[in-house]
């Protein structure tokens, strides 16, 4: 029942059925207020319910190509002819664009979206929880593997990059659980300050438990009591002239720092929040509703 566009389509009765000429006029209404700015659209019929999900470099001139009909193919007529309204969202560029479509895609799941239904083409960052000493990694695919997942990221090289940090900040492994039992010294990464060296026993069971515990409240949108933690632990280290342990965990902030630097669809420091827009223009009244859960 994923592909129910027929479904959508014979569902509707009287007006509110498939009319391309009110299609087009509805999203005419809609193009003479659209900016040259990255977004989202969201493409509504009669009832309200999404049709279509769709992302822009610049959304003026891509929800135009939807009034050129002709060059439409039979599909995407019909939808626009089931079109009565459109949700517009701006972001700052076009990667949040692309995680933005993606999370409205998985909430809405539109009948005319065929493709980035179930996000299986995203790359996201996966802590697992089948082990004693959880592995942090990066994940493409069908999410069977248990641990807690983290994502999307509009590209592996931002996944890359934010797994480089975490591995800084956190000092998980990121080992397959073969190369874990096989090891009897430290490998290249406990060398380099981005692993804790589980494997041959450089850190216990319920300290690296601790270290999970930060990693998740970090990835969860708690950066704050994670930042407040370690600077903590560096003033203390700092007091008792431990200068080496010090710079460690100076090195780990400035791996927070960056990570936080690289959240771009989140509200910083907002955890849960119903939020509401209203404006105002020449008698007509919008009023747009977002809700942010754990950051």
């Amino acid at each position: 029942d994923r592909f129910n566009e027929e479904k959508s389509t014979f569902t509707l009765r009287g007006a509110d059925a498939p009319d391309l000429k009110a299609g087009v006029a509805a999203i005419r209404n809609v193009l003479a207020t659209l900016p040259l700015r990255p977004g989202v659209y969201r493409m509504q019929d009669a009832r309200g319910d999404v049709l279509y999900i769709g992302k822009a470099r610049a959304l003026k001139n891509r929800v135009a190509n939807y009034t050129q009909v002709d060059r439409l193919p039979k599909r995407l007529q019909r939808m626009v002819a089931q079109t009565r309204s459109m949700t517009i969202v701006t972001t700052n560029n076009e990667a949040e664009a692309l995680l933005l479509e993606a999370q409205l895609i998985k909430r809405y799941r539109p009948a005319f979206n065929v493709l980035l239904r179930d996000d299986k083409s995203f790359p996201f960052i996966l802590l697992r929880n089948d082990h004693d000493f959880p592995r942090i990694q990066k994940h493409r695919g069908a999410r069977r593997a248990v641990g807690n997942y983290y994502g999307p990221f509009a590209s592996a090289g931002s996944v890359n990059n934010t797994l480089n940090a975490l591995q800084k900040l956190f000092l998980l492994r990121s080992c397959t659980d073969s190369f874990f039992k096989g090891r009897d010294r430290p490998c290249l990464l406990y060398q380099i300050k981005r692993c804790s060296a589980p494997c041959v026993g450089r850190i216990d069971e319920a300290a690296y438990a601790e270290l999970v515990a930060d990693a998740k409240n970090f990835l969860g949108g708690k950066s704050t009591q994670v930042q407040a933690k370690l600077g903590a632990q560096m003033q203390a280290a700092a007091e008792a002239m431990d200068f080496e342990l010090a710079a460690i965990l100076r090195d780990r902030l400035k791996a927070l720092t960056f990570i936080q630097g690289t959240q771009a669809i989140n509200a910083e420091g907002v955890g849960d929040a119903d939020i509401f827009a209203l404006a105002n223009r020449e008698g007509v009244m919008g009023i747009q509703a977002f809700f942010i859960r754990g950051g």
